[in-house]
């Protein structure tokens, strides 16, 4: 099953996040599908770049986002979008 959430990465204490699209069997820093977007929780305020068209893409092939990759998604509208084009 594909799985969209965060992979860490940055420095130590400087994490930053990649949202992936990635199998739920694989590793949190392993292998990934595709990159959907990136977020900067460390910075004031945080810094959320998803590109809409992919993340739409994920959830209409059956995508299922993690609870943090949820509330970004609704943060920004995406959900709303995805369950308008329903």
């Amino acid at each position: 099953m594909v799985k969209l959430r965060l992979q860490r990465f940055g420095a130590k204490k400087n994490p930053q996040y990649r949202i992936v699209a990635a199998d739920s069997r694989c590793p949190r820093d392993g292998k990934f599908l595709e990159i959907v977007g990136t977020y900067n929780a460390v910075a004031n305020p945080a810094i959320v770049n998803i590109n809409e068209e992919l993340a739409i893409k994920w959830l209409k092939n059956g995508a299922q986002p993690t609870e943090t990759v949820k509330n970004l998604f609704s943060k920004q509208g995406i959900i709303k979008k995805f369950n308008e084009s329903k």
